[in-house]
């Protein structure tokens, strides 16, 4: 997420914190480089400048220049500076006094808006709330048949009719008092460009439906159009919020940074990947810390506890304690991880390890490297599995022809097992750092 921006951050951050203290000398070089980090990142100039400003004020204000922790002040208000710009505090979706509240998506064509739909329903779902999904585009058959698609996939009901937007509005209301589902989550036309045709129509939907949220997709790639497409769908539809896309990219990211200080508005969510799962709320100190690389451990924890089966959780304590884990538990937890997101995203959210994740991305070292260690555990026997030890050199030979690997990765893997297995079992006797200091 905004790896460039990071980087270069970082490094201003390295420079200035190996001096002793800062000199205004030294804080005006280090805000210029900040400047042009964030220009290069396409942030809005106007928001660039305001930033700048901003963070000088407060720094020669607070008599920090010349001090032994000035370097630290400095980074200390940046960061705040920065959780300032995107708006302070999360924004949450504003639900109807009556149900069912009613959330309409807009935005133009290749936004990821019909995707956005299922992904907000799937958020919405796990936090206990009855979401429909409403397709309610009159041109394209397609984006319906696709809501329809990713509705079954997440096992989320889908209404679709063709009609006018007032028929099918009301179908939808009627529809979602029928299923006792408590959100509606409208898929809107996507357009080409803000023209006032298809502002027109837009806003015979909104007055159709009377959405309590509109959330405009937003697609980070975009850049600094993404801030004038807001503002122009903000003037004719009172957009209430944003969504943004696709912030896992190679985009610059300058839309996230930009869009609130330019239009007043909240960002709602932020979309981080291709699965369904992939929203995340956004909450400005929790992005911010991204962006410095200082991780991001609340989000970790959310993820942990949404993908982890508490069942499979307590089972596998009790094996712990009893010292009889084996290899199913092993690529059981694996399966756990990778639910939590990728490699990269879940090392984004854990302070401290940018160097790990160069570091994996120069050795390329990706996702396959779960996929390498499933494949290898289910080429084994159960009984191999449950007693990796009598892996012996020709169990490793048909171990690796039917995993498509090597016999060292089958021994690497034994490995990683057994140093995995005597650190959890470790810390489930509640013996703590000195036995894990005894596992070398």
């Amino acid at each position: 997420m905004l790896e460039l921006l990071t980087d270069k951050l970082q490094t201003v951050f390295r420079r200035l914190s190996s001096r002793g203290v800062v000199s205004e000398k030294d804080l005006d070089e280090a805000l210029r480089e900040v400047r042009i980090a964030l220009l290069e990142a396409d942030v809005n100039f106007k928001v660039v400048r305001e930033f700048i400003n901003g963070v000088r004020e407060q720094a020669v204000g607070s008599e920090i220049l010349g001090s032994l922790t000035g370097p630290q002040q400095v980074i200390a208000i940046v960061q705040r500076q920065l959780v300032h710009i995107l708006g302070e505090t999360h924004s949450s979706i504003r639900f109807a006094g009556q149900p069912p509240t009613t959330i309409m998506l807009i935005g133009l064509k290749g936004s990821g808006k019909t995707t956005t739909a299922a992904k907000l329903a799937l958020h919405l779902r796990k936090s206990g709330s009855r979401p429909l999904l409403v397709a309610a585009d009159p041109h394209r058959l397609a984006a319906g048949e696709q809501l329809q698609a990713l509705g079954r996939q997440l096992n989320v009901p889908v209404y679709f009719e063709h009609g006018p937007p007032a028929a099918v509005a009301q179908g939808a209301r009627e529809e979602a008092h029928r299923l006792a589902a408590n959100i509606l989550i409208v898929d809107t036309p996507g357009y080409m460009q803000v023209a006032s045709e298809m502002l027109s129509e837009a806003k015979e939907l909104h007055d159709s439906f009377s959405p309590n949220e509109v959330l405009l997709v937003v697609d980070a790639m975009t850049g600094q159009e993404a801030v004038n497409v807001a503002q122009e769908f903000h003037d004719a539809l009172n957009v209430s919020g944003f969504i943004i896309t696709k912030m896992d990219g190679d985009a610059r990211g300058g839309a996230a940074l930009s869009i609130r200080a330019v239009t007043g508005l909240p960002i709602k969510f932020i979309g981080i990947g291709e699965k369904v799962d992939a929203l995340e709320a956004f909450h400005p100190d929790r992005f911010v810390s991204r962006i410095l690389g200082m991780g991001d451990v609340l989000s970790l924890i959310e993820k942990a506890q949404e993908t982890v089966d508490k069942e499979e959780a307590k089972s596998l304590e009790r094996r712990m304690r009893a010292g009889t884990m084996d290899l199913n538990d092993f690529v059981s937890q694996i399966q756990q991880v990778k639910k939590m997101g990728t490699l990269t995203q879940i090392i984004d959210m854990i302070p401290g390890l940018g160097g790990v994740k160069k570091q994996l991305e120069n050795a390329q070292v990706d996702d396959s490297v779960w996929k390498k260690m499933e494949a290898i555990v289910y080429s084994m026997t159960p009984e191999e599995r449950h007693r990796p030890d009598i892996i012996d050199g020709s169990r490793r030979r048909r171990i690796a022809r039917g995993s498509g690997t090597t016999p060292q990765d089958i021994n690497q893997l034994l490995k990683q097992w057994r140093e995995a297995k005597k650190m959890m079992e470790a810390l489930a006797s509640g013996r703590g750092p000195r036995a894990l200091g005894r596992l070398r």
